[in-house]
C-alpha cells in the first residue's frame, strides 16, 4: 500500500511530492518532529530543491502542507456527498467518518490528522501558521455546511453543525488512535447521526 502510494507521489513534480510529504509526516510525527531531511528524502527530491521551492523555510513549507490537507478534506466532503446512496446528513457524516477509518485502518493507527497535529504544537507559538490552520479549517468547514444544507439542515444551523462535526470526528480520529480500535468512529456515528437528520427532518418533510 505505502509502496504503491510513493510510486504514484513520483509522477508529481518535486514541489508538490514535498507538500505532500510534508503533510504525510506531520500526520505521524507533528510538526516539531518532521525534519527538513526527512521530506526531502520521503519526497524523493533534488538536493536544494527546499531552498528554491520554499524559499521561506520550513514554515513556508508546512504552511502549505496544511492548506494542501484542508482542501483534500474538503474534496472528501464533497465525493462523498455525491456517491450518497441515502440522501441525509447521518449517511454523509458515516460517509466521511469511514474514509477516516480506512485511513487508519490501513496505517494501523499511525497517523492522524496533520491539521490537529499542527495545531497541537505550533498554534500558540507562530502566528503565521494559526492563521494557517484556520484558512484549512475553514477550507474545510464551507463545504461541509453546504453538503449539510443540500441534505435539508437549515442555513442557520449548517455552520455550527459542520463545526460540531470537524470537532467530533477530530476527537475521535484521536482516542481511535490511541486506543488502537474504531470504536470512537462508531459512538460519533451512532449517536451525532440521528441528530443531524433531526434537525434535517422538518426541511425535508416540507419538500
Amino acid at each position: 500500500m505505502m509502496a504503491a502510494r510513493a510510486s504514484q507521489d513520483r509522477a508529481f513534480p518535486p514541489r508538490e511530492r514535498m507538500v505532500r510529504s510534508a503533510a504525510q509526516l506531520i500526520r505521524r510525527k507533528g510538526v516539531s518532529g518532521t525534519g527538513m531531511r526527512e521530506i526531502v528524502t520521503e519526497a524523493d527530491a533534488p538536493r536544494g530543491s527546499l531552498q528554491h521551492y520554499f524559499p521561506g523555510g520550513k514554515e513556508e513549507l508546512v504552511s502549505d502542507a496544511l492548506l494542501w490537507m484542508g482542501d483534500v478534506a474538503a474534496r472528501r466532503t464533497k465525493r462523498c456527498l455525491s456517491e450518497l446512496e441515502s440522501r441525509t446528513p447521518s449517511a454523509l457524516l458515516a460517509s466521511i467518518v469511514d474514509t477516516w477509518r480506512r485511513d487508519l485502518t490501513n496505517e494501523e493507527f499511525s497517523a492522524g490528522c496533520p491539521l490537529v497535529a499542527a495545531a497541537a504544537d505550533t498554534a500558540a507559538t507562530s502566528e503565521r501558521l494559526r492563521q494557517v490552520l484556520g484558512r484549512a479549517f475553514d477550507g474545510w468547514l464551507e463545504p461541509l455546511s453546504e453538503s449539510l444544507v443540500d441534505l435539508g439542515v437549515p442555513i442557520d444551523r449548517s455552520d455550527n453543525l459542520a463545526i460540531v462535526i470537524i470537532a467530533a470526528l477530530e476527537g475521535a480520529i484521536i482516542l481511535a488512535r490511541i486506543r488502537r480500535d474504531l470504536t470512537p468512529f462508531d459512538a460519533l456515528v451512532l449517536e451525532l447521526g440521528p441528530l443531524l437528520d433531526a434537525v434535517a427532518r422538518p426541511a425535508i418533510s416540507a419538500t
